[in-house]
């Protein structure tokens, strides 16, 4: 029983370190990151990482320069950002802004129509055997060739046409008799 409530002692400590660490150096932490990023948005995101890394350290209380450690680790931070961001081509391309994007020029009750002849092509993909569906979204949407269709399924490219032709006619039928409705 001891042992259990000095581990919580030690872990309520613990804390207590982290909490003062936090209070003393996020604003100092804050304005290190606002004069070194061009995102002023991510400047919480990156005092958190730095004190993320603290709190996964067994004793915080143990470190005898803290001010220096915590600038450390905050210059570790930004460098792993970089190299995260350089891997992932961050800046390398142009944000969309939703009011910069050119409305549609179909009038919407031709986007409707459009998106209820997508729902009845689902749903009748859906009625299909899964090869045959398989065969017909790689064929048809995917837009690949018949023979390399055939060969990711393992079936002969005869058999695979016969299902493209079966699922065709089943997606013509049921999209005349919608259009017919």
């Amino acid at each position: 029983m001891q042992a259990h409530a000095s581990g919580e002692e030690g872990e309520a400590e613990r804390r207590r370190v982290l909490a003062g660490l936090a209070r003393a150096y996020a604003a100092p932490l804050r304005r290190f990151f606002e004069r070194r990023t061009a995102r002023g948005a991510d400047v919480p995101d990156l005092v958190q990482d730095v004190f993320l890394r603290l709190s996964r350290m067994p004793d915080p209380g143990a470190i005898e320069k803290p001010e220096h450690f915590l600038f450390v680790t905050a210059a570790n931070v930004l460098k792993d950002r970089a190299r995260r961001e350089m891997v992932r081509g961050v800046g390398l391309h142009d944000p969309i802004l939703d009011d910069s994007l050119p409305g549609s020029d179909l009038p919407p009750d031709r986007v409707l129509e459009g998106r209820e002849a997508a729902a009845r092509l689902e749903a009748v993909l859906r009625t299909l055997p899964e090869r045959t569906r398989d065969i017909f979204v790689l064929r048809v949407l995917e837009g690949m060739k018949m023979a390399d269709v055939a060969r990711a399924l393992g079936i002969s490219t005869r058999a695979a046409e016969k299902h493209q032709a079966k699922a065709l006619a089943r997606v013509t039928e049921a999209l005349e008799a919608w259009r017919h409705r």
